[in-house]
């Protein structure tokens, strides 16, 4: 089918058309995969979490037993309708021996099938084959850019009945982004907080997320790439203690860390680190621009590639082995300190 437009999504996600019959949705924002299945499975079954008709699938024994897909969608409803399968935490798994029979054998009048998935890249795999079948429709997920973090916030604050000044907006932005979920409950917590008044100001931003989680997920990575293992060990315990998802702060790493390879690219073109923390979009954190600056003089194009690579696999490590996520991500952000620490001593002599 062909790709969606990303103005489309959106209205698509909304009011699947009746005539789709299978949807695959992936890439690096887990919240935002996740929101966006939600979406389509509550547009389809209208809300009703009725287990004849609504059957949610976890994507490991989807693997384990591929054959139990198939056997889902081809069951007809015992009070007939339109049967909705969802297939959740898919990332990182080969769904592909699972979907292969789906492809263009589902009727779209009797079964909607909704798939989540990791970051998959183009023209290969899973991803290939829904967007080369002529019904299905693939959705990918990227981080949110400034366009979509301002709707998340105006849309919190609309039904909030809130408004906003400029400077806590520019604030707000900077601590919002890696996780759409994430995102989306840092605004409402916000607009709780604000409840009564009539608008949100920069202190009530630093006040309520100033020492919330999507601070603290930036503290933990600020510290794995400075090297500055006190805090990051500090900080790993601390997450863990409030129950922060380990796969998720380590795809924020993931998103950091590229950001920084790209940075970096731009800094061996000639641009100052200032320049290029300056300059992002969405903006960095007042508090956190000296911090990234730093980060970008003290890593190499090539540690970024390596660094990129290893959080790569360790976010699809953490989804498969959730009781050893902890372990892996902070074993890997351990890593990527000690590789800065080195760096920054040998900057020193």
């Amino acid at each position: 089918m062909v790709a969606l437009k990303a103005a489309e999504v959106e209205r698509f996600v909304a009011s699947p058309p009746a005539d789709v019959p299978l949807v695959l949705v992936f890439g690096p924002d887990v919240g935002l995969v996740s929101e966006r299945a939600r979406m389509l499975v509550d547009a389809a079954s209208g809300g009703v979490d009725d287990p004849f008709s609504l059957v949610k699938l976890d994507g490991g024994d989807v693997v384990s037993d591929p054959a139990r897909l198939i056997d889902e969608v081809m069951t007809v409803p015992l009070f007939g309708g339109r049967r909705v399968v969802w297939v959740r935490d898919g990332a990182g798994r080969n769904l592909s021996p699972a979907v292969d029979p789906l492809l263009g054998a589902i009727d779209p009048q009797t079964a909607f099938v909704v798939i989540e998935a990791g970051d998959l890249k183009k023209g290969v795999g899973l991803r290939k084959k829904v967007e080369s079948d002529r019904k299905a429709v693939a959705i990918a997920c990227y981080a949110d850019a400034e366009r979509d973090l301002e709707r998340v916030i105006d849309l919190e604050l609309r039904e909030a009945g809130l408004s906003i000044s400029r400077e806590a907006r520019q604030a707000l932005m900077g601590l919002l982004g890696a996780d759409r979920l994430a995102s989306r409950g840092e605004v409402r917590k916000l607009c709780l907080y604000a409840h009564g008044r009539e608008r949100i100001e920069a202190a009530d931003v630093e006040a309520i997320i100033g020492d919330a989680s999507a601070f603290a997920v930036d503290e933990l990575i600020d510290a794995a790439a400075l090297g500055d293992l006190v805090t990051l060990d500090h900080g790993l315990e601390r997450l863990e203690a409030t129950g922060q998802r380990v796969d998720v702060i380590a795809g924020s790493a993931l998103r950091h860390f590229q950001f920084l390879a790209r940075g970096r690219a731009a800094v061996d073109r000639g641009q100052s680190p200032s320049q290029v923390v300056d300059g992002a979009r969405p903006p960095v954190f007042y508090k956190r621009k000296d911090m990234i600056s730093r980060q970008l003089g003290l890593w190499s194009g090539e540690d970024l590639a390596r660094a990129g690579e290893r959080l790569g696999r360790v976010v699809a490590d953490a989804r498969q082995s959730p009781a050893l996520a902890a372990a892996l991500v902070g074993d890997v952000l351990l890593t990527l300190a000690r590789v800065a620490r080195s760096r920054a001593r040998g900057a020193r002599r």
